[in-house]
This record gives structure tokens, C-alpha cells and sequence, in this order.
């Protein structure tokens, strides 16, 4: 239930009842009524426990002030489940395989969830990020590349991507994290166009959370979250012993660090036969938005959108597939070696 003070009951809110379909998944019906003087009361019947995720976003454009409400599932949905419930059939393989049958067939490891990649297009809206000599804002080319990788993720049967934006506004640095942790993500991966003073700098570079933040990023987030206990795979800390949760919060830091250099190091070598490398290495800085501590997060600057003749290759749209195309690679040589599982791979390892 929210109730929206200053606002008048106009034709445009009121039709916002009419926007609920029979088949949405969360939401059974939505009501709108004037709950006092100054005061619309938007309702939301539900037809499942869910988590939410509430954030306001300025006016730009056409567009005066909104406010955004994202719902997700409280438990996600297991895929395997869903093809079951929703009467999917399997291939006669498929199902001698489930049976244990078919000999002589190569065993097929079982996936037990989907992998869930958050993708983060840098900047958006008022914040138009850096811009080319002829023009091109890197908020525009990460839109694009991120589009295309999620439309690739997609088409992989064991995986699913979630943008953190699908169009031009901008969002707050926590908020990009706080949606990735509200899917529960297995990887973040935030992608932008780098720029330099000088316009011969050219080449992709990927970079993980410094090992230096890992420490205070670990209080940061001990002092907002307290006792949540998702923070450190599943243990649930004492709020008497502070002591113990930053040390286990600064551990699970300093490990998924360790699964972002891993992956970082996959995605970098795919994008060297692409385009010319930065750095031969994945970089370390402290970059706000690669904070999740149990996320591995990583941050890849495509190509230096100042630099003209990148540029102009930014807005190639064969380039760009090649470039999504080599993210993506990178992602499945990570999960290759470190397969999704129901809890964190932090705690396991």
C-alpha cells in the first residue's frame, strides 16, 4: 500500500488499474482511490510473498519526478519446476537421462538453478557519462552493448540476465547494487566506454573492487545491514559481537574479490580478440558500484569512447555484437569452473 501525498487523483493514475494483466506473476489487481484530501492511496494485491525495491528518479526530458517500485520474488523460481508445472516436455534423452538410463551417452551434470547475470549500463539520464569527439555518449553505447548481452545471455539455456536499466535514466550507484542483491545474483557486471585527456589512449580494460576498500566496504555494510545474515553466507551474527561480523563480513569481502579477479581474468581474454587490451591485467579501484560483498562484480571499460577511432567503432553495431559476444564468452568460461549453486559459492570454498 502506498499513499502519495501532494498528489491529485487525475485520469492518468486512475487508468493505472487498467495495467495489471491476469498473467502477471506478482501482482493480482491494483486499486487506486483518494484516500483523503491530498492523498492518492495506491493498493497492491499480491499473489505471492515478494521482496521490494522503492527509489525515486529526477526529472529529465519529458519526464518530471517518478517513483520507481521494482518486484521480485522472495524465492526465485526454480526453472526446472517451472518446465514441469507449465507441461514442458522433454527430449527422449532428457528424460532416459533423468531415469538414469541411456548407456553409452555422456552424463549430463543436472543444473539445479539458472545462473542469474546482473548487467549494470554505466551512466544514464542526466548523467550522460563520457563523450566522444563526434559526439557519442557513453551512456547510449552502454545501453546498447548491455541490450545485446542480455538478449545473448538469454538464449543460453542455464542462464538469465537482468539489467539494472533498459532505457535512458539514471540510477543511483547503491541502487544498481541493491538490485543485483535483490535478484540474488550470481555476477555483476557493469559495462562503460573509458575516456582520457588524450585521444591516441585506446583498448579494453576490466576491472575488480580494490583490495584496499575491502575492509571499510565490509564496515559500510555491517552499519547499514546489521544482522542480516545473507551478508555472510547464511550465519546469523550477534549484534553483541560486532567484532565477529566484520571479520566474517570482511572475509566474505575479500573473497569475492578473489572470484572477480577469476572472472575478470575470463572476460579479459575473450575481449583481447576483440580489441587491443589496456592492461595485459584485471585492474583493482574503488569503484562504488562493485561493492556487493558477495557478488563477484566486475567493471569493463569496452573501449576508450575519446579516442575517435574507437568510437567510431562503439557505434558499429557488428562491433558491439563482438563485444557482447566476448563478455558472454568470458562469463561461460567462469561458470565453467565455478557452476551457480543454491548457496553462495563463497561459503562453500
Amino acid at each position: 500500500m502506498l499513499d502519495l501525498e501532494g498528489v491529485a487523483l487525475d485520469v492518468v493514475i486512475a487508468e493505472l488499474q487498467s495495467k495489471v494483466s491476469e498473467s502477471d506473476p506478482y501482482i493480482a489487481r491494483l486499486r487506486v482511490a483518494r484516500n483523503r484530501p491530498g492523498v492518492v492511496r495506491v493498493v497492491l494485491d499480491l499473489k505471492t510473498e515478494v521482496k521490494t525495491q522503492i527509489f525515486t528518479l529526477s526529472p529529465i526530458a519529458d519526464y518530471g519526478h517518478r517513483l520507481v517500485l521494482d518486484i521480485y520474488p522472495l524465492v526465485p523460481p526454480d526453472a526446472l519446476a517451472t518446465l514441469f508445472e507449465s507441461g514442458g516436455k522433454l527430449s527422449a534423452r532428457e528424460r532416459s537421462v533423468l531415469n538414469g538410463a541411456n548407456p553409452g551417452a555422456p552424463p549430463i551434470t543436472p543444473v539445479k538453478r539458472l545462473a542469474t547475470v546482473v548487467i549494470d549500463p554505466g551512466h544514464g539520464g542526466e548523467d550522460p557519462g563520457a563523450k566522444g569527439r563526434h559526439g557519442t555518449y557513453e551512456k547510449a553505447v552502454t545501453l546498447d552493448i548491455a541490450q545485446r548481452l542480455k538478449r545473448l545471455i538469454d538464449a543460453e539455456p542455464e542462464m538469465r540476465a537482468v539489467l539494472t536499466r533498459d532505457a535512458d535514466y539514471s540510477l543511483p550507484l547503491a541502487v544498481r547494487v541493491a538490485k543485483a542483491r535483490a535478484v540474488r545474483a550470481d555476477l555483476f557486471v557493469s559495462v562503460h566506454a573509458d575516456a582520457f585527456i588524450r585521444p591516441h589512449a585506446r583498448g579494453s580494460s576490466v576491472f575488480a573492487l580494490s583490495e584496499r576498500r575491502a575492509t571499510s566496504e565490509a564496515a559500510s555494510w555491517l552499519a547499514k545491514k546489521e544482522n542480516d545474515a545473507d551478508l555472510v553466507g547464511g550465519v546469523n551474527i550477534d549484534l553483541k559481537d560486532r567484532y565477529l561480523a566484520k571479520t566474517l563480513l570482511d572475509l566474505s569481502q575479500t573473497a569475492t574479490i578473489e572470484y572477480s579477479l577469476r572472472l575478470g581474468n575470463a572476460v579479459l581474454s575473450e575481449l583481447g580478440r576483440v580489441n587491443t587490451l589496456h592492461r595485459p591485467r584485471v585492474e583493482q579501484a574503488s569503484f562504488a558500484v562493485l561493492k556487493a560483498p558477495d557478488i563477484p562484480s566486475i567493471l569493463v571499460e569496452t573501449a576508450f569512447i575519446s579516442n575517435p577511432e574507437e568510437e567510431k567503432r562503439l557505434n558499429d553495431d557488428a562491433y558491439q555484437d563482438k563485444l557482447a559476444r566476448a563478455i558472454l564468452a568470458g562469463i561461460k568460461r567462469y561458470f565453467a569452473l565455478h557452476p551457480p549453486r543454491q548457496q553462495s559459492p563463497l561459503a562453500l570454498n
